[in-house]
């Protein structure tokens, strides 16, 4: 039995025969987007195609077209879609304490983004809106979040507003969450970057290290 989702996937015709754009519920609009970030991690960016994406969800490619006329656009929008700040809400009082929260934060979702980020890696050279995409979902949220942490702690005098080491914190914790699966063929898990943390962002800032 075909179910409304997949009803509407099939489109529509007006009198005159044109094809209409069709009516995706924002469930089904998500899934579609699950679908092209998980092909991209597993497979590569060269390996996704519409074909691919329409089969494994079930619905018609022609609907794939209407709604995200190529495949860029399609990786784009599913990575807006998806934008997540990971450090959302890490408050604990101390600049130290927020970025040891932080860097348990990048660890649970460092595998996902490292492939994912790998898998764009060529692509986001070619195409503009593609890699301005990528930045709108992984790269500036994840920025202002950690500029916020530090300004916390330049407000409760823990820091120097003017601060050498403040404006490499961003660069050095998601550098190293990059370039570990390059350097070491292993993700930076929660360990690693809190050992990170530890032994190189808070001796940088002039932070005391836990007893």
């Amino acid at each position: 039995m075909t179910s409304p989702d997949q009803a509407a996937d099939a489109g529509a015709v007006d009198p005159v025969g044109s094809s209409r754009r069709s009516k995706i519920t924002p469930e089904r609009e998500q899934e579609f987007y699950d679908a092209v970030l998980d092909q991209l991690r597993e497979c590569g960016y060269d390996a996704v195609t519409m074909e691919g994406v329409a089969s494994t969800t079930r619905c018609s490619k022609s609907t794939l077209y209407r709604q995200w006329k190529t495949k860029p656009q399609f990786v784009a929008a599913a990575l807006r879609a998806n934008r997540c700040v990971r450090f959302a809400g890490i408050d604990t009082g101390t600049l130290a304490g927020d970025l040891r929260e932080a860097a348990r934060a990048a660890g649970e979702w460092s595998t996902q983004d490292s492939m994912l980020v790998q898998a764009l890696s060529h692509a986001v050279l070619q195409d503009e809106d593609l890699r301005s995409a990528l930045r709108e979902a992984l790269v500036e949220p994840e920025t202002r979040a950690l500029d916020e942490l530090v300004a916390r702690g330049v407000a409760r005098g823990e820091i120097a507003a003017d601060h050498p080491a403040t404006r490499f914190i961003t660069a050095q914790l998601m550098g190293v969450v990059r370039a570990r699966p390059v350097l070491e063929g292993k993700h930076a898990d929660e360990e690693y970057l809190s050992a990170f943390v530890e032994a190189c962002l808070l001796p940088a800032l002039g932070l005391t290290r836990p007893t």
